[in-house]
C-alpha cells in the first residue's frame, strides 16, 4: 500500500492535475465512478506499472523475510548406559554448573563389580605374600640341600682316599652308596633351585600380571559405576525436567531432558530468503530486525555469513530414487550478528523476527569507472531501501496489535 500511494503522486496525481486544471474536468461532473478508469486511464496504468516495479526492485535489491528465528543450541540429557533412575537431583526448570550431579541410575550391579574387582586385587596381594615365602623355603631348602651335598660328597673322598692308598680297606659296595648319595643330594640342590626359580618368576613375572589385570578390571568396573552418576557438562538450564526415581532411562531411544547452554542463542541470528535474492545477499550487508518478543524495536544487524547450501536439495544415499518434484523449495540460509554488542540480549532465545537486509552501491557509485546514468540507478536502488526500512517500522509498530487483537487469540 506504501509503494502505491508513492507511485500515484507521480503518476495519478498529475495526470488528475491535468485533467482538472487543463481539461477543465471535475470530479463529481465529468470525472465520476463509472469514467474515472478512462479519464484517468493513463495515470492509473502508469501507477500500477511503476508499483510492481517499485516493489520488484525493493524485494529484489532489499530482501526481507519473516522467516528469521534465534535458534538456541539444546544438548539431550542422556547417559552412557540403560538404567532406572535412582535419584533425580535437579527440579523440573534448574540453573546447573558444569560437573554438578543431575540424576543417578541404580548402580547395585555396578557396585558389586567393583567389590568383586577389588577382592580379586586383595587375592593377588596375598598370593604375593605367599610367593615371597616360597622363596625364602625355597633358599632355606637350597641351603640345606648344599649342607647335606657337601657332608655326602666329604665322606665319599674320604672313603675313595682310603681306598686308593688301602685298597680293600673300604668294601667296594660303600663307595658305590655314597657315589649314589652324592648323585641324590645334586639333584635335591637342583630341585631346590627350580623352585626358587618358579617361585621368583610367580613373584617377578606372574603375580603382577595378575594385579595388573585385576587393577584393570576394578578400573573398567569403576568407570561403569562412574556411569551411573549423570553429570552436566557445561553451564546452563535444565527445562521441563519430568524425570523421576523408576523411569527407564536409553541413551539412544529415551533421554531424561534437555539442557541448554549458557549463553546458547544470544550472539547470531538465522534466516531464511528467497532463493531469487541469492546473488543479492553477501556478507557484510547492513540489516535490521525487529523480533516478536521485543516489541517496538528496531535491532540493527550486519550478515556475517550466508550458507552456500540450500536444506531443501540435501539427501542420503539409500534404496529410493530421488523426484525434485516431491522436494519444497528451500531457503538460502543467512546469519546475522548484531551490530551493538549486546543488541540481542533482550530478545528471549527460540523468538520469531522479521529481517530486512539493504544493499549498499556506495563503493560502486563513487568509482570513477561508474557513469552517471548508472550512478543514478544505483542511487535510486540505494534511495529505495527507505521505503522498505520504513515499512519494516510500520510491521513493528503493528506487530503488537496483529498479534494481540487480530490474531484472535
Amino acid at each position: 500500500m506504501l509503494e502505491l500511494i508513492l507511485c500515484s503522486l507521480f503518476t495519478l496525481l498529475p495526470d488528475y492535475l491535468y485533467r482538472r486544471y487543463v481539461q477543465g474536468k471535475r470530479l463529481g461532473k465529468e470525472i465520476t465512478f463509472f469514467s474515472v478508469w478512462y479519464e484517468l486511464r493513463w495515470g492509473i496504468t502508469g501507477c500500477l506499472m511503476l508499483t510492481i516495479s517499485l516493489i520488484t526492485l525493493i524485494f529484489y535489491f532489499h530482501p526481507s523475510t519473516t522467516s528469521a528465528m534465534l535458534f538456541f543450541r539444546t544438548i539431550p540429557v542422556a547417559p552412557e548406559t540403560v538404567g532406572r533412575v535412582a535419584e533425580v537431583k535437579v527440579g523440573f526448570s534448574q540453573s546447573v554448573a558444569k560437573g554438578s550431579v543431575l540424576f543417578t541410575l541404580d548402580s547395585s550391579k555396578q557396585e558389586a563389580a567393583v567389590t568383586a574387582a577389588k577382592a580379586k586385587i586383595a587375592e593377588v596381594d596375598a598370593e604375593f605374600v605367599a610367593a615371597r615365602m616360597d622363596v625364602v623355603k625355597a633358599e632355606a631348602q637350597i641351603g640345606q640341600a648344599n649342607a647335606d651335598y657337601k657332608q655326602a660328597r666329604d665322606e665319599l673322598d674320604v672313603k675313595s682316599e682310603l681306598q686308593r692308598r688301602n685298597p680293600g680297606i673300604v668294601p667296594q659296595r660303600d663307595i658305590e652308596k655314597l657315589q649314589v648319595l652324592v648323585d641324590g643330594r645334586q639333584a635335591a640342590i637342583d630341585a631346590a633351585t627350580a623352585s626358587k626359580q618358579s617361585a621368583e618368576i610367580k613373584v617377578v613375572t606372574l603375580l603382577p600380571a595378575e594385579k595388573a589385570s585385576a587393577e584393570a578390571a576394578l578400573a573398567q568396573a569403576q568407570v561403569e559405576l562412574d556411569k551411573t552418576v549423570v553429570r552436566a557438562g557445561v553451564d546452563g538450564r535444565v527445562e521441563q525436567f519430568l524425570l523421576r526415581p523408576g523411569d527407564i532411562v536409553n541413551p539412544l531411544m529415551r533421554p531424561a531432558g534437555v539442557l541448554i547452554p549458557e549463553g546458547a542463542g544470544g550472539r547470531a541470528l538465522q534466516a531464511g530468503f528467497g532463493q531469487i535474492e541469492a546473488q543479492v545477499l553477501k556478507p557484510g550487508m547492513i540489516a535490521e530486525a525487529a523480533c516478536v518478543s521485543l516489541p517496538w524495536t528496531i535491532i540493527p544487524m550486519v550478515i556475517t555469513g550466508v550458507q552456500d547450501y540450500i536444506a531443501a536439495g540435501q539427501f542420503r544415499g539409500g534404496e529410493q530414487l530421488i523426484d525434485p518434484s516431491l522436494a519444497r523449495p528451500g531457503t538460502i540460509l543467512v546469519f546475522l550478528e548484531p551490530i551493538d554488542k549486546d543488541g540481542l540480549a533482550d530478545v528471549t532465545a527460540g523468538s520469531s523476527c522479521i529481517v530486512n537486509a539493504y544493499t549498499s552501491n556506495h563503493d560502486k557509485i563513487a568509482s570513477k569507472d561508474t557513469g552517471a546514468l548508472q550512478g543514478f540507478v544505483l542511487h535510486a536502488i540505494d534511495a529505495i531501501g527507505l521505503v522498505h526500512a520504513l515499512l519494516l517500522r510500520i510491521q513493528a509498530l503493528l506487530l503488537p496489535i496483529k498479534t494481540l487483537v487480530l490474531s484472535g487469540h
